[in-house]
């Protein structure tokens, strides 16, 4: 079905269709590595495109022949470069409404690893700093810690935050179903409000909570109470019985 015709060229709903879903894909893709690393990677991979446009144009023959090779093992070089931020585009559609049908259990697993860590962090008076992802993007944050990109498991969270290993202080970011980050820094909160109240792990979990839409879990290394950060507001001394419930109902929202 042709809208309208010019020339040669015919515009119908189905490029319509395709232009709204392409500029979609480059537009998540940009919000994904907007303040990263990547950033300058994407600006240097421009540059390599522009000067491969002009060798064609002005018929370079040796610089076509060297980029025409090139182009050969860049789709390899881009996944591997951008592997993190791949793994997040995919893991940002399986968090879409309509495709939650089919990850409740990837969703319950996630939900009592993290759980199952922060009860026994608390048992055993161990602070913890574990901020779950939702739809804004953390790797910035997470850049600043140390890469893991391990599969979730309680385990491995009691482990890093066990006192005196080397990525215990920081906090842990998760992302779907891995740890993607530990000993990660965070932006503590300017609120006047919890200045005076808190220590530097919740300071650090209302910041971040300021700054995106993540689910912030606290465990104080003092009083061994658990408390959630979420959407720039700190609630405390939740029921060890009932956090399970509460942080699925703030993971929802």
């Amino acid at each position: 079905m042709n809208l309208f015709q010019i020339d040669f060229m015919s515009f119908g709903l189905k490029d319509i269709v395709d232009v709204l879903i392409v500029s979609f894909v480059i537009f998540q893709i940009l919000k994904l590595v907007k303040g990263t690393r990547s950033v300058q990677i994407i600006i240097g991979l421009l540059l390599v495109a522009g000067v491969s446009f002009i060798a064609y144009w002005f018929q370079l023959e040796g610089l076509t022949w060297l980029f025409s090779n090139l182009a050969t093992f860049g789709l390899i070089a881009i996944v591997i470069v951008f592997q993190p931020e791949l793994r997040g585009v995919l893991a940002q559609f399986g968090q879409n409404r309509l495709l939650r049908r089919f990850v409740t259990m990837e969703q319950r697993k996630s939900l009592e690893e993290v759980n199952r860590a922060v009860q026994r962090l608390s048992e055993l008076r161990y602070g913890g700093l574990i901020v779950i992802e939702r739809r804004t993007g953390l790797r910035n944050y997470a850049e600043s810690g140390k890469e893991l990109n391990a599969e979730l498991s309680s385990e491995m969270l009691i482990t890093l935050f066990t006192p005196y290993t080397p990525l215990h202080d920081g906090a842990v970011i998760i992302s779907g179903d891995y740890i993607i980050a530990a000993a990660c820094s965070l932006p503590l909160t300017t609120n006047p409000r919890y200045r005076k109240l808190y220590g530097m792990r919740h300071k650090a979990a209302i910041g971040v909570s300021e700054l995106s839409d993540a689910v912030i879990v606290v465990v104080s290394e003092e009083t061994s109470k658990i408390s959630i950060a979420f959407n720039s507001t700190l609630y405390t001394d939740i029921d060890k019985t009932e956090f399970k419930d509460v942080l699925a109902e703030y993971l929802k929202k």
